[in-house]
């Protein structure tokens, strides 16, 4: 009954004019972003950053979510109309959605898509805010050992779920470590790093260097790929509006999708890619038409878009109840409450309960407005398609400049925006992952200040933190996520070269 309470008095929060405009801007931006392919929600957070850090901390976190789940309803127009996934959630939606685009079906699609997307997103918002305090309970019994474990999970987690590497993943989490032991040590007072650098005492700016590696990075990286031509976009033939038919079988999808996302999406390891999968391999194991799928199946539509948004609501579980990104937006997301001096976890839920909430209910809202949004709208999104890329790309990268120099007017912090985005240019040549340099600038001096801690407390004995069982098991997981991805790598690899072998013979 108390979580009906606080998600009421979150609504009246939400409701507020100023918190229903963050909301509008959130999600129209979003949606903007998810459908111009290769910008997603984290560059777009990640350039208002610098720009809302005198803004209201609760209407900016509310804007910054609308953005997260515009983008995953956005990212299904490009994939239908252009065969062009914005975001990797949005893959699996292109390999029936284009064809029933193709087909002149591209209007069902969009329909089937969004609705699935509004069901999805209504139904994992609510589990969100019944579950969320569960897990807040269970939070408030962790002390430094605990913490510290569960930040290991994170960072082993983080680096084996994004990129194709394992190894990649953990050399860029190492170079966001590295960052964050620059400046002032917390508990002892002595510099590091610094090179007798005055300016890197406070150490590095989260804002700064999450817009660098996303924004400036990101732009570099799409002019050195040149021009390679326009690409075709499918027009939307005949009514937006799904038949009778449609309906009776995008239904129990959208409901399945739900299932299968949110739990994957709240799991530290989840992302919503996996759950896409998953959705599409379900739908085609159960469909009555499996004639039709590779061909246009609707329910390879709306199975896949239901999973994709109810994951982005199961990413805010770990987020908000424990302090833990598992997507490179979320990951900037902490990075924007850190901006205003909070550190999402258990305590937020006590000490400012009516941000929480807030937020929370602001996600119901949210849903709400993209559904108007997209359903008679689709129209213009598709005409954001014909922007040109140096346009837009010249965009970003003046926007990225303005805001940064908005937030800290400073030489030598345009100078940190040129190198950081230097590096996150190579990084993306050489097919590194950008989202655990983050997550380790981020997390890392917590996980040192949590580490010190338990350290203090035994005296510098090691082995208290195998005597926590919940540290131990933590570990455990972590050992397993580290290790059991490279032994299906090695074997999936000496199984291509076994095939390679026996057709030579």
């Amino acid at each position: 009954m108390a979580t009906f309470d606080f998600l009421l008095q979150g609504l009246l929060v939400a409701a507020q004019p100023m918190n229903l405009l963050y909301a509008l801007i959130g999600v129209t931006l979003g949606t903007a972003v998810g459908v111009l392919p290769g910008i997603g929600p984290a560059l777009t957070v990640a350039l208002l950053l610098p720009v809302t850090y005198r803004l209201d901390p609760g209407g900016s976190l509310i804007m910054f979510a609308g953005i997260y789940y515009g983008g995953m309803y956005g990212g299904s127009t490009t994939s239908i109309l252009l065969n062009t996934p914005g975001e990797s959630s949005s893959i699996v939606t292109a390999l029936e959605g284009n064809k029933m685009a193709r087909a002149g079906r591209g209007g069902p699609a969009l329909a089937t898509a969004a609705i699935g997307s509004f069901v999805a997103g209504l139904i994992a918002t609510l589990a969100l805010a019944f579950i969320a305090p569960y897990i807040v309970k269970l939070a408030l019994v962790f002390g430094p050992r605990e913490y510290f474990a569960l930040m290991v999970l994170a960072f082993v987690t983080v680096s084996s779920a994004f990129g194709d590497s394992t190894l990649r993943g953990l050399t860029s989490l190492f170079v966001g470590l590295t960052l964050a032991c620059i400046g002032i040590d917390q508990l002892t007072g002595q510099t590091r790093l610094s090179f007798g650098v005055p300016d890197l005492l406070d150490g590095i700016e989260v804002t700064t260097l999450a817009v660098a590696m996303f924004a400036i990075g990101e732009t570099l990286y799409i002019a050195a790929q040149g021009d390679r031509g326009p690409d075709k976009v499918e027009a939307v033939k005949g009514s937006v509006w799904m038949s009778a038919m449609d309906w009776a079988r995008s239904w129990k999808p959208w409901l399945r999708g739900t299932v299968i996302g949110f739990p994957i999406g709240a799991m530290p390891a989840g992302g919503a890619e996996i759950g896409t999968f998953l959705s599409y391999a379900a739908e085609k194991r159960l469909t009555k038409h499996p004639e039709e799928f590779g061909n246009g199946a609707i329910e390879g539509v709306a199975g896949p878009e239901a999973a994709n948004n109810a994951s982005a609501a199961g990413t805010l579980v770990p987020l908000l109840t424990l302090g833990l990104p598992t997507t490179a937006t979320a990951a900037i997301m902490l990075a924007g409450f850190q901006q205003y001096g909070l550190q999402p976890g258990p305590l937020l839920f006590a000490t400012n309960p009516q941000l929480v909430w807030g937020l929370i209910a602001s996600l119901l809202i949210a849903n709400f407005m993209l559904l108007v949004l997209n359903l008679p709208l689709i129209g213009l999104w598709v005409k954001l398609l014909t922007i040109p890329k140096p346009w837009l790309y010249a965009g970003i990268l003046l926007f990225a400049t303005l805001g940064t120099i908005g937030a800290n007017p400073s030489v030598f912090e345009l100078g940190m925006l040129l190198a950081f985005g230097l590096l996150g240019y190579v990084m993306r040549v050489f097919g590194y992952p950008i989202a655990p340099v983050v997550v380790g600038l981020i997390l890392g001096p917590l996980a040192e200040q949590q580490l010190r801690r338990a350290l203090s407390i035994s005296q510098g004995d090691f082995t208290v933190l195998f005597t926590s069982p919940i540290a131990a098991v933590l570990l455990v997981i972590a050992a397993l996520a580290l290790i059991v991805p490279l032994i299906l790598r090695a074997r999936g690899r000496g199984q291509v070269l076994a095939q390679l072998a026996a057709s030579e013979d």
